[in-house]
């Protein structure tokens, strides 16, 4: 299974690819997609839907797994993000994948064992888990990355209750 994740962002949006098949875990590619500060909203937005497009296009995920905003004390850039997040929806589900949304606290469970992780963290395991000779450009990289092996522990546990079920 091909997996996409993506850590939304309109200035720096990160994604993260890897295949997954059984226990192996392979690194396929992780990167930016950034956007000027003082371009207007909807040309960044446009600019995303673009890159995440021929990213798809190049690479054929199966599925994308998208990390869901926080909204802590800051509720503009909760909205924000999610401007982001619905772009990476839309360029995922207009290519044909299986869109799947997961928050930061579950993301960070699954990579790093608690919900709190601080980003250093989750960017160490995220190159030990894909077994990285070094750690991803950039946090937000890291963190679509962490969103991908998310999703592949949610496929494997429940893959493992419907087998227990049998």
């Amino acid at each position: 299974m091909r997996v996409l994740g993506i850590d939304p962002g309109t200035r720096c949006l990160g994604y993260g690819i890897i295949d997954a098949d059984g226990a192996d875990l392979t690194f396929v590619i992780s990167g930016t997609v950034k956007c000027a500060d003082k371009t207007p909203m909807p040309e960044r937005l446009k600019y995303i839907y673009s890159e995440l497009v021929a990213i798809i296009t190049r690479y054929q995920p199966q599925c994308a797994a998208i990390e869901t905003p926080f909204m802590a004390e800051n509720a503009r850039s909760a909205l924000t993000l999610g401007k982001a997040q619905a772009v990476a929806v839309l360029a995922s589900a207009n290519a044909g994948l299986e869109v799947y949304e997961y928050p930061p606290a579950r993301i960070k469970s699954h990579v790093a064992g608690f919900g709190a992780s601080a980003k250093d963290q989750i960017i160490r395991m995220v190159t030990l888990q894909l077994n990285l000779a070094q750690p991803p450009a950039s946090p937000d990289a890291a963190d679509a990355l962490a969103c991908a092996l998310c999703h592949v522990q949610e496929v494997r546990i429940a893959s493992a209750i419907s087998g227990a079920r049998s």
